[in-house]
């Protein structure tokens, strides 16, 4: 499995080059527009889930323990923990966005039977998957609401309510912006309010930029996994990256293709760097990070989940023809809400593994290639421009349903 991982990242960097030699000017406009920073928050709050707000402060400590994990000891926790969500693999959804928003539409690729099937089997799966972290991580930070951490009755609850409430959201596409702009402003809140209560200063926020900055010395070192946990990462980029490069691709807002990369792999890491910075200093200084800060981190780590299931959902039922103006909005939040938790239990009894769906997503990259140099490699290199019809009209999201 290590070894097709390795194939589809170098696969994916080298693609990112070609497209940016290739094609770099391009003005890129999806079929819905929006602007840049409602661009970069709808990207940014559906392309992460909930393992963003509660896998950090339980991985800080297994990143430091290099007598166990060796192959850690060439930097530090928070590099490493960085290096697990930001900067150089946000590249992945700048290849899939590109490809959606530009090259797709000559090529048809992912209309052929069998390519949606498989497509439609991955998003399904990964919705699944991000409803099983929210269920698996709340006795973490709920401890007062499990026995002894285990799950109980309640989370079980929540994690209905929540996929319940990320099916009615994904009925009208009105409600991403409402979403994302939402989701994006209480995670920033949330950094703030957790940054004042540990009386954070000027100097530990240089000390922890200091520590990051030794991502960017080892990068190359970051590409390839490291071990089964970093590829187990790589395989949930991977299981992610064509899904939001589907659904992004769409608000594509202007922007001409070398600067749609800066943007994925600028903009989303400052916030991150700040967050795993903050979470860090609760870390290294054994801060209590439950009662009010647990909630709050619950909260918002709900908001992303909703956020990414609706983008999801909406995908996939789009994909399928199984919009609710097809068959009635009470069948389809019927139909997703039975669907989505009965795949959320064969993640939670270990029948399904994220890592399955990634592999899946790496044979579709290797198979779309082989396709366009088979049977569109004209097509492809006639490309000068975004598809025809689009136009660069930003009130176009206020008509679409």
């Amino acid at each position: 499995m290590n070894t097709l991982l390795s194939a589809g990242i170098i696969f994916t960097l080298l693609a990112i080059v070609f497209c940016l030699y290739r094609w770099g000017n391009l003005k890129c406009v999806g079929v819905t527009p929006v602007k840049t920073f409602t661009f970069i928050a709808i990207l940014f709050t559906s392309g992460l889930d909930v393992g963003l707000i509660m896998f950090p402060l339980t991985e800080f400590a297994g990143y430091a323990d290099t007598a166990t994990s060796p192959e850690y000891a060439f930097s530090n926790p928070l590099a490493i923990e960085f290096a697990y969500w930001g900067f150089l693999i946000w590249g992945f959804y700048f290849l899939t966005s590109f490809y959606f928003c530009v090259i797709e539409p000559r090529v048809g690729f992912f209309e052929i039977p069998v390519v949606k099937w498989i497509n439609n089997v991955v998003i399904i799966g990964t919705c699944a998957f991000t409803a099983y972290l929210l269920l698996t991580n709340l006795p973490w930070y709920l401890p007062q609401l499990s026995e002894e951490g285990s799950i109980v009755a309640t989370f079980y609850v929540i994690v209905f309510a929540v996929i319940m409430a990320a099916v009615f959201s994904s009925t009208d596409i009105k409600y991403v912006r409402i979403l994302s702009l939402a989701s994006t402003w209480l995670f920033l809140a949330l950094i703030a309010v957790m940054w004042i209560l540990a009386a954070m200063g000027p100097n530990e926020m240089l000390d922890a930029a200091n520590l990051i900055g030794n991502y960017f010395v080892n990068i190359h070192k970051f590409v390839l996994p490291l071990n089964d946990y970093h590829a187990f990462y790589l395989f949930w980029w991977f299981a992610w990256s064509i899904m939001i490069g589907q659904f992004t691709s769409r608000f594509v807002g202007g922007l001409r293709t070398w600067q749609v990369l800066a943007a994925l792999l600028i903009f989303p890491s400052i916030p991150l760097a700040i967050w795993f910075s903050v979470l860090y200093f609760y870390h290294n200084n054994g801060l209590d990070s439950s009662g009010f800060v647990g909630i709050s981190m619950v909260i918002v780590g709900i908001t992303f989940v909703i956020n990414s299931l609706d983008s999801l959902i909406r995908l996939y039922t789009d994909n399928l023809n199984l919009t609710t103006s097809r068959v009635g909005r009470s069948k389809y939040i019927i139909g997703n809400l039975v669907a989505l938790c009965a795949l959320t239990m064969l993640f939670k009894l270990n029948f399904l593994e994220i890592q399955w769906v990634g592999a899946l997503v790496i044979g579709l990259y290797f198979s779309c290639f082989a396709y366009i140099l088979l049977k569109k490699r004209k097509e492809v290199a006639a490309i000068q421009s975004s598809p025809e019809g689009r136009e660069l009209n930003f009130d176009k999201i206020e008509s679409v349903h």
